[in-house]
């Protein structure tokens, strides 16, 4: 059974941080808010929790489309290759906020994740995701949860999203009403930037 926490955006409660932490290292999964809708995450370097993630969404991880959420662009070169100053000016105008950006991956990948050529990196522009990020010390691997509702396609609740998620995960963190809008999703591994995805964040930053 998920244990509920309450956790305020404006000033995350440390101690409340650090034990989302223990259970995240211990490879437990959590529901954790961004600047767009809610997320369901586990650490990047844990690949049982990997796995029950995958589980969950009825996929085999390895084809698993999911992104990386980082602190800041300081963590991209772990994951990414080197990328140009074209590429890297869009990052910087966009992040944090509300975009994942698909990038060409490099070797560091974790095992899991080697045979993909490119990753989806975020950003959010969310003091709980990234207080999480950076207690961390590494990436958390993020799917959004979806509805099945369609009309309502992403829950904005956090009780409604505990009620439905208390069995399959370790925490839920309540930061809030989410947003029901997903993040925009721009390709940056080609020539010219590509819109997989237009969400919450607008396409000026290109």
């Amino acid at each position: 059974m998920a244990e509920f926490i309450k956790i305020y955006e404006e000033n995350p409660n440390p101690k409340e941080i650090k034990k989302v932490i223990d259970v995240l290292r211990k490879g437990g999964l959590v529901i954790y808010p961004t600047d767009t809708i809610y997320g369901l995450g586990c650490d990047i370097t844990n690949t049982k929790a990997l796995e029950r993630i995958a589980r969950i969404k009825g996929i085999k991880l390895a084809k698993a489309n999911w992104s990386f959420i980082c602190a800041n662009l300081s963590n991209l070169s772990d994951y990414v290759r080197q990328i140009d100053t074209a590429t890297f000016k869009i990052l910087k105008r966009a992040l944090p906020g509300p975009y994942t950006f698909v990038l060409p991956g490099n070797s560091n990948l974790p095992k899991v994740f080697k045979k993909k050529k490119t990753v989806g990196i975020r950003v959010p522009n969310n003091s709980i995701a990234k207080a999480l990020v950076t207690e961390l010390g590494n990436p958390i691997v993020s799917t959004s949860i979806r509805d099945e509702d369609e009309l309502l396609e992403y829950t904005t609740d956090p009780e409604l999203i505990f009620e439905k998620w208390e069995k399959l995960v370790d925490i839920v963190i309540d930061g809030g009403y989410g947003d029901n809008r997903p993040s925009t999703v721009i390709d940056l591994s080609g020539d010219e930037p590509e819109v997989i995805r237009v969400g919450k964040g607008d396409l000026d930053v290109l």
